[in-house]
């Protein structure tokens, strides 16, 4: 088999300064630098705050014209960009197909290890090609060191096809062409090249903050609640009548729930109707012509 491409100049992949004996180490010294690498990872998100409000302002337009933002990304990458994807729906009551996850290997990698399949550029552009992927999309690739062939490989695709790309990653990288380059440089990770670990932290907080940005920009959320939810399990019905008790200090728990139960079990409504005394069609209707901006309904 042919050498594999040197990745020494990647700074994910050098060792750490501070652990050279992490093999030696107690194990109280252990975790106090784990919590040391977690304060790492949060301060390199914010080295990059003028980079990510940008990105999240430049998806917003395209979410709000029915384009997707679709996460590219192998091994730890591609779990994380998932696992945000997923977790969408049921926070903004947002469109499943919205925000998409893809993984290199396929949902069969998010349990057990398929990381020979990143190294496959030209499948990443087939699993682009299957959902349909068009003009109106963006596309963020997510790799650690940038340099992962699978997430890159599906970034240049996209750009053919006009999307609006982006490159998230924790090492400095050149000759990557997207419109948005999202370097948290992170740093070393304590056990030498473990992305999952710092680099993994940051990556984190990095698509926490653009979904959460981005969905409170389309109108999703009111004040620091989430208001677009659907009372589907026992902690979301708990959480929508904590909420809608927050709207009316004098509406007891039990009339919370009977008005819930009569707006179908939609907050954002609900809200409305306790506010205004429309009736559940005409409180949909007037968030409808509000964009979903609770704040213009409710005159705040």
């Amino acid at each position: 088999m042919p050498l594999p491409p040197d990745r020494s100049h990647v700074k994910t992949e050098h060792p750490h300064l501070g652990s050279s004996s992490l093999d030696r180490m107690s194990t109280i010294d252990f975790v106090s630098l784990m919590a040391e690498e977690g304060r790492g990872a949060a301060a390199s998100l914010d080295r990059i705050a003028v980079e990510l409000a940008a990105f999240v302002d430049a998806v917003v337009p395209r979410l709000e014209c029915g384009g997707r933002l679709i996460y590219l990304g192998a091994g730890t990458s591609g779990r994380l960009g998932v696992l945000d994807a997923s977790e969408c729906p049921p926070t903004f009551q947002s469109d499943p197909g919205q925000i998409v996850g893809l993984i290199a290997g396929g949902d069969d990698a998010l349990r057990r290890s398929s990381e020979h399949r990143e190294d496959e550029a030209s499948d990443a552009m087939t699993q682009l090609q299957r959902i349909g992927l068009g003009a109106d999309d963006t596309v963020l690739g997510i790799t650690a060191g940038g340099t992962t062939p699978w997430p890159l490989g599906g970034l240049r695709h996209a750009r053919s096809l006009g999307c609006l790309t982006a490159l998230l990653c924790c090492a400095p990288v050149e000759g990557v062409d997207v419109d948005h380059l999202l370097c948290l440089d992170s740093g070393p990770e304590i056990l030498t090249g473990s992305t999952r670990l710092k680099s993994g932290t940051a990556t984190k907080l990095a698509l926490n903050t653009i979904t959460t940005a981005a969905f409170v920009r389309l109108g999703k959320v009111h004040g620091n609640r989430m208001v677009d939810i659907r009372a589907t399990n026992d902690k979301l019905h708990d959480r929508a009548i904590r909420v809608l008790m927050t709207y009316d200090e004098g509406i007891s728990r039990s009339a919370a729930d009977e008005l819930l139960t009569r707006c179908d079990g939609e907050l954002k409504t609900s809200i409305v109707v306790l506010r205004t005394g429309a009736s559940p069609e005409a409180a949909r209707d007037v968030i409808d012509r509000a964009a979903g901006f609770l704040s213009e309904v409710l005159g705040d």
